[in-house]
């Protein structure tokens, strides 16, 4: 028996591939997504009754923390997509390999810090 093992695995201390960062990222949006989701609706519920209740989201949203909450939930949904995307061309069979797979990762990550870049922008 090995004594020298480690007791308790720091998951700080580990260098995790870009592979495993996207798929890790891409639950997260999705529990992001799904947390936020009822707020998106009420925030739809409030928009359609009349041009008053419009005009009173379009007040509300001005303020800092809905358009934090706002950019939170479009960035989350843009990440989701761009992972998903990934995730369903691999699953056709394209980009398997570890050199594709990390390549792919990649431009997710960098994509994803773009469009977020965007939207903060966009939104603020």
């Amino acid at each position: 028996m090995n004594h020298k093992r480690p007791v308790n695995l720091d998951l700080g201390s580990l260098k995790y591939p870009p592979m495993a960062i996207v798929s890790i990222l891409h639950r997260i949006s999705g529990l992001v997504l799904f947390l936020f989701l009822p707020l998106m609706l009420y925030f739809l519920h409030l928009s359609l009754p009349s041009a008053a209740s419009f005009d009173a989201l379009q007040q509300m949203l001005t303020q800092p923390f809905y358009k934090w909450v706002l950019w939170a939930f479009t960035t989350a949904l843009v990440y989701h997509v761009i992972a998903g995307i990934r995730h369903m061309i691999m699953d056709l069979g394209i980009g398997e390999g570890l050199v594709a797979g990390r390549r792919s990762a990649l431009i997710v990550i960098v994509l994803a810090v773009i469009a977020t870049i965007f939207l903060g922008v966009w939104i603020w």
